[in-house]
């Protein structure tokens, strides 16, 4: 209750008047001086070790290493290793199933310093402030959980309205040298201030938070080195869009990405978190780039001159050695060179943000594919574009265009990323300039980027194109609608296409034409870095916990549609899995958009009965190509996935999920691991995986397999049975059996891989790392029902 009380004391704007200036000195200040203390010493160690210079990336894990954890020559992408970040990051949809997991674990207060920060729950409707009202009317219960819980556990407290999670993580408590992780794949967004910052699922979350070591596969280094610097309409969103294209979305896959160079050096610390942001969509494991003046200077902007101090004082052990830079194809498994003067936009998209297209060729590939040209709504902002200067460059196109006598021709967003910015940018008149176009400012929050948009729509089957400056464009994803082609690019561009009304327009080469008649051209974007006038904010939102939790009262009602308690799920049988039927033979990509939608389903995320009903209602049937339509062996008819699989589970029968490459990719939601374990799928078989899906399915006690021969998926028929043979014997390396059992009467066995380690395997017996926690800790089972 008490958590409640401070919650609504203090949700709005004007309420618990903490201002930056007033904070004096950055965040967990202390951690941070221990770490710069003892990483010269420990990068020491490691480069004795490995007899050789080492990169920014493996500098940083080195000097992360758990203290049980041995120093020796990992081998990238093979060995298991052992880690201690510094800090756990969590935003409210995720924060849920998270904290609702720790409250298990037995443990009085988070071990490490953590965050939770409202972003996810509030609906892009009408304006920010109704929709933030709306959103805490609607959302009161949650937000009074994640309040109360914070108060309890000692995790600080980012309220409803202060912004994206990325955002304020880059403005407050992301430090050069330093790790976190976070449950939200778009965390690596912090390496722009030279942090290796890795999106994870709620349990590994809560492995941290209790004091465990936190495990990862050592990942494969990725070098892009940087030369020349960038001019004109080209900005940093740019590079990570040539990048996309380059890689692919699974080509970062289990690897760090690590950017050097002088060009990497000649922009904003806020344009580096860009591009690490959306390393998330090539699969990359993190994003990393270099301590350098810039990264300083953010600092000092955002009050943290402190950390600046302690970086500058160990400013070799924050960058490369001097030799990385000299022979970069020694030191990385892959290197990409990109000369940024000679880079133009691009425009990733549609359905997938690696289809990479430079401006000067968009017209020529909308009119050979077919693409809508109209363009009906152009967004700006997201944890991706959202800083001072993505905002300051947009509105100097819109101040371009009105002095012109130009309008837009499209709906227009724009979703500051944090109430600094927006504070700020309401000070400077930017607010003014975009509202003058008719353009909608929208909450400091998720929104649209990840279907929380109540979008307007005539027909919402008709074929329609939008542009973002997010960085995610799955079918569906913003507003729901398959119809909808959604086109990714800088805000610069997004701003542009608004005015011109299509996405086949150049804004360096194409004219638009006045209302008088006047042919004109848009000129190049200018803004800044950062605020001449500094940043301000009158309330940033944050709430820190309660000194002492210990008399906390955490209250669920059993009755909620919204939260949940936990139970623990079920140990290993101790047998190998016989009679599996087929749940789904999921045909080409199936995200975790596809696996556990967002949108209107976010409101269920604490409440797993609840959200398990959206289990793979967006994944294609192979057999039907249909979605949320699947066969149900027991009564012979089509009906929907999860009510499918509730039948099987009511009926003590186990499932399998089969899918194509990459599944899982996307979302660090483990909701998509826990969906299918709640209703009773045992094992999931695909061609491969995205990183942190796999680890979010292991650790829930699941089987995550792949074939031995991807060919064998064509084997796979709608009627089969499953027979998972070998699991007395799991042992790490060697390749499990899968019998199929075809309705013909004739069976075959294929052979199927995984990557379980010895401690992973321990999980799988337990039925989730979770049940072998709350017995370290000897937490009581009552507590959680």
């Amino acid at each position: 209750m008490q958590g409640l009380v401070r919650l609504l004391l203090n949700l709005s704007h004007t309420s618990l008047r903490i201002s930056l200036k007033n904070l004096h000195m950055a965040f967990d200040i202390e951690m941070i001086k221990k770490v710069y203390r003892e990483m010269p010493a420990k990068i020491a160690a490691a480069r004795n070790a490995l007899s050789r210079p080492l990169t920014l990336a493996e500098k940083i894990l080195f000097a992360h290493l758990s203290p049980e954890q041995p120093l020796d020559m990992f081998e990238r992408g093979r060995h298991y290793v052992n880690f201690a970040p510094d800090r756990v990051a969590m935003q409210d949809a995720t924060a849920q199933m998270a904290l609702l997991q720790f409250m298990q674990a037995g443990r009085p207060k988070v071990a490490v310093p953590s965050t939770v920060h409202c972003d996810h729950l509030i609906q892009a409707k009408v304006g920010a402030k109704e929709d933030l009202e709306t959103a805490l009317n609607v959302n009161k219960e949650v937000y009074s959980f994640l309040a109360s819980v914070s108060d309890k556990y000692g995790i600080g407290f980012w309220k409803p309205g202060a912004g994206i999670i990325h955002q304020v993580v880059l403005e407050n408590y992301a430090f050069p040298g330093g790790m976190m992780i976070g449950t939200d794949s778009h965390t690596p967004n912090a390496g722009g201030l030279g942090m290796i910052a890795i999106g994870v699922g709620g349990a590994d979350a809560c492995d941290v938070m209790a004091g465990l070591p936190w495990e990862l596969k050592w990942p494969k280094l990725i070098g892009i080195k940087l030369t020349g610097k960038m001019s004109g309409w080209t900005s940093a969103k740019d590079i990570i869009l040539w990048v996309a294209g380059q890689l692919t979305v699974k080509g970062g896959t289990g690897a760090i990405v690590e950017y050097f160079g002088d060009g990497a050096d000649s922009f904003s610390a806020t344009g580096k978190g860009t591009i690490c942001n959306m390393g998330a969509e090539i699969g990359a494991t993190c994003s990393l780039f270099a301590y350098d003046d810039k990264m300083a200077a953010y600092l000092k902007s955002t009050e943290r001159a402190d950390i600046a101090e302690l970086a500058n004082g160990i400013r070799e052990h924050l960058r490369p050695d001097a030799e990385v830079y000299e022979s970069a194809e020694k030191y990385y498994d892959q290197v990409l060179e990109l000369d940024l003067s000679t880079l133009e936009p691009y425009v990733n998209g549609p359905f997938t943000p690696d289809l990479a297209t430079p401006i000067s060729k968009m017209k020529e590939a909308v009119e050979k594919n077919g693409w809508p040209a109209k363009l009906e709504v152009a967004l700006i902002g997201s944890c991706t574009n959202s800083s001072y200067e993505d905002i300051s460059r947009s509105a100097s196109i819109v101040k371009d265009a009105v002095l012109k006598g130009l309008k837009t021709n499209s709906e227009f967003t724009i979703t500051p990323g944090s109430e600094l910015v927006r504070f700020t940018i309401e000070r400077d008149g930017f607010i003014n300039d975009f509202e003058s176009v008719g353009g909608v400012v929208l909450a400091n929050a998720c929104g649209p980027c990840i279907g929380q948009w109540a979008r307007h729509i005539d027909d919402p089957s008709r074929k329609n194109t939008i542009i973002t400056s997010f960085n995610r464009n799955f079918a569906k994803r913003n507003d729901g609608l398959a119809s909808t082609h959604a086109f990714v690019a800088s805000p610069e561009v997004v701003t542009a296409m608004a005015i011109a009304g299509t996405i086949a327009f150049n804004p360096i080469t194409d004219k638009l034409k006045t209302a008088s008649g006047e042919e004109v051209l848009l000129n190049e974007p200018s803004g800044y870095e950062l605020p001449p006038k500094g940043f301000a904010v009158d309330d940033p939102g944050f709430q820190a916990p309660a000194e002492d939790g210990s008399s906390v009262q955490i209250a669920v009602d059993p009755d909620s549609q919204r939260l949940q308690l936990l139970a623990p799920f079920a140990e290993w049988e101790g047998t190998d899995l016989k009679s599996l039927k087929l749940l789904i033979k999921a045909k080409g990509k199936c995200t975790t958009d596809h696996i556990s939608m967002a949108g209107p389903w976010l409101k269920f995320r604490g409440h797993l009965d609840n959200i398990s009903n959206n289990l793979l209602i967006g994944a294609v049937n192979y057999f039907n190509n249909q979605t949320d339509s699947v066969k149900n062996e027991l009564t012979g008819e089509y009906g929907s996935v999860p009510a499918t699989q509730r039948a099987y589970k009511a009926a003590g029968i186990g499932a399998i999920v089969v899918g194509d490459e990459n599944y899982g990719e996307g979302s660090s939601r483990e909701h998509a691991a826990m969906e299918p374990r709640f209703l009773g799928v045992r094992a999931i078989l695909v061609k491969s995986f995205a990183r942190i899906h796999e680890t979010n399915l292991k650790k829930q006690g699941m089987l995550a397999l792949t074939f031995a021969n991807k060919d064998d998926y064509d084997k796979i028929e709608e009627n089969d049975t499953f027979d998972i043979i070998g699991l007395k014997e799991f042992t790490p390396g060697v390749p499990l059996h899968i019998m199929l059992h075809h309705s013909n009467g004739e069976s075959e066995t294929i052979e199927v891989n995984h990557t379980y380690n010895e401690q992973q395997i321990e999980w799988f017996k337990a039925g989730a790392a979770l049940n072998i926690i709350r017995k370290k800790f000897n937490a009581p089972v009552e507590a959680e029902a």
